[in-house]
């Protein structure tokens, strides 16, 4: 499928035009489904992936923002997941180099013990990365580390240990992912809730009925193998399979909080490695922001758009406060984002910070080939396990997986990090012919805001961005950077969609209700 007809439009015809089954047919947009689509669809196989709501809608936007082998799990020596994630983070480099970039990192040390301990960690941490390394570890002193982060607090201050790894903007590689897929021949779709697996007459899944959300209508679609990627979801999609399915996942939420960047005043970010819940906490320059999180909290139910806890926000505002030079205040927080974390349960396991970040397959009675855990680091491997594993149980042709040196759509050699069209790659030649022709576009969405109103356009024409919220959440990450700036660029967002997608005032009103409840998640 060519670029040009990656458009829910083209793709809907195609599916109403396709007669014979796909090859696979993924459910779930997010981050494995997306690599699902793209594996599938470079190995040449016929592949169709399904949607919800927006591509990484759910967890697969709310990250960390790193691409890291993980520095936690090392600590808690499981040497062959940090060794996977540290493979994984330099071919994800290597493939899409417009979107993750090395990130310094400095753990500040207080007690004379800790700068060797985490010295010597790190050298392993190193060890292990092999060719796919970032940069060399090494143990900094008082001076050098107040250099690098001058806001750091230096009451007790005895020096840090400086180490890199890799920094992302999850929600673009998402719709990176999506267009690659598209590029490969997929045809991909949000928008497209499913909501039932069909099966043959022996009882093993032969497709999925899903519904188009924006026309109501239902559609049938044939598959030789049905793979769940859903995420928190899954046990969901598995009931629809099987009624009496046991849960696979045992769902935890972190929270993160975005802070104006004068509260690092640094291009090091910083990694607390212990805090009193046993995780880790970071304080990360990210665009032209700070991200710090996260937090690890059980939770019984999934819903599309969690929101924060009161003791959450407390917790981190309180972690970092020793490790700034400045308490950050509820008052200072521009946004707050929640993600699940679509942990696979363990009888064994205490809290869900010690569950496994491993990925799992499953394969239901009836076929349905289930993929869980895992995180965006190793999304790749996952994907290319899973289509391993669709093939073999589907009786495909055995195809060799290539996206371990597949360039990414956009893929383009690093370029300047303040660029608001850095993440675009070559693509931003597309949104440069959208200003040629109309120059009005070039202007800013909003005084706050690092975006033009040339790439709400953009989103609209080229990523089927179709809501308010798609834009300003996962296109362009405004909420992210100042909730309440996308809640006032909202209505300029809402007129330039309604103008691409040929909506009416309803729709435009409809659109500003529903941000605005996504809004309020967002504001602490």
């Amino acid at each position: 499928m060519s670029a040009a007809a990656f458009n829910r439009r083209d793709v809907l015809a195609a599916l109403a035009a396709r007669a014979e089954a796909f090859d696979i047919v993924v459910v779930g947009g997010g981050a494995t489904g997306l690599g699902i689509a793209v594996d599938a669809g470079s190995r040449g196989y016929s592949v169709c992936l399904l949607e919800q709501a927006d591509f990484a809608k759910g967890t697969s936007s709310r990250s960390t923002k790193l691409v890291h082998g993980g520095v936690r799990y090392l600590q808690q020596g499981n040497i062959s997941l940090v060794t996977e994630a540290l493979r994984e983070r330099g071919r994800l480099r290597a493939n899409a180099p417009h979107l993750v970039h090395d990130l310094p990192f400095i753990v500040p040390t207080y007690d004379w013990w800790e700068s060797p301990f985490y010295g010597i960690g790190m050298k392993v941490y190193d060890l292990l990365a092999g060719k796919y390394g970032f940069g060399r570890s090494k143990v900094l002193g008082k001076e050098q580390t107040r250099h690098a982060l001058p806001n750091v607090s230096t009451e007790g201050l005895r020096g840090g240990v400086l180490y890199y790894d890799g920094q992302f903007d999850d929600a673009r590689l998402a719709v990176t992912l999506a267009r690659t897929a598209a590029d490969q021949g997929g045809l991909v779709l949000n928008g497209a809730r499913v909501d039932a697996i069909l099966k043959d007459e022996r009882g093993h899944a032969a497709g999925v009925r899903f519904i188009d959300e924006e026309s109501g209508r239902s559609h049938d679609l044939a598959a030789r193998c049905v793979i769940n990627a859903t995420g928190p979801f899954v046990d969901a999609v598995r009931r629809m399979d099987d009624a009496a399915a046991k849960p696979m996942i045992r769902p935890s939420q972190g929270v993160h909080i975005v802070l104006d960047r004068s509260f690092l005043g640094a291009d090091h970010a910083i990694m607390v490695p212990h805090t009193k819940d046993g995780r880790v906490m970071f304080a990360i320059p990210w665009h032209h922001v700070v991200v710090v999180g996260t937090t690890d909290t059980e939770i019984d139910s999934t819903p599309l758009e969690p929101a924060p806890l009161e003791h959450e926000v407390g917790f981190i505002l309180e972690t970092a406060a020793p490790y700034l030079q400045h308490d950050p205040t509820r008052e200072d927080i521009r946004s707050v984002f929640t993600g699940i974390r679509p942990l696979v349960a363990s009888t064994d396991a205490g809290n869900t910070s010690a569950v496994s970040r491993d990925h799992t397959l499953h394969i239901s009675d009836s076929g349905v080939l289930t993929v869980a855990g895992g995180k965006w680091t190793t999304y790749r491997n996952m994907a290319e396990d899973a289509v391993d594993q669709a093939a073999d149980l589907a009786g495909l042709d055995e195809r060799e997986c290539v996206t371990r040196r597949l360039p990414l759509r956009g893929a383009s050699e690093p370029g300047d990090l303040s660029d608001p069209l850095q993440v675009y790659g070559t693509d931003r030649g597309e949104i440069e012919q959208i200003e040629h022709a109309d120059p009005s576009l070039a202007e800013p969405l909003h005084p706050s805001l690092p975006i033009r109103k040339s790439q709400v356009v953009h989103a609209a024409r080229f990523e089927m961005a179709r809501t308010v919220d798609d834009v300003l959440a996962r296109r362009t990450r405004a909420i992210l950077f100042d909730a309440a700036a996308a809640a006032q660029a909202a209505p300029v967002v809402a007129d330039l969609l309604a103008a691409e997608l040929g909506r009416d005032d309803a729709w435009r009103a409809a659109q500003l209700a529903d941000f605005a409840r996504i809004v309020a998640v967002h504001t602490p």
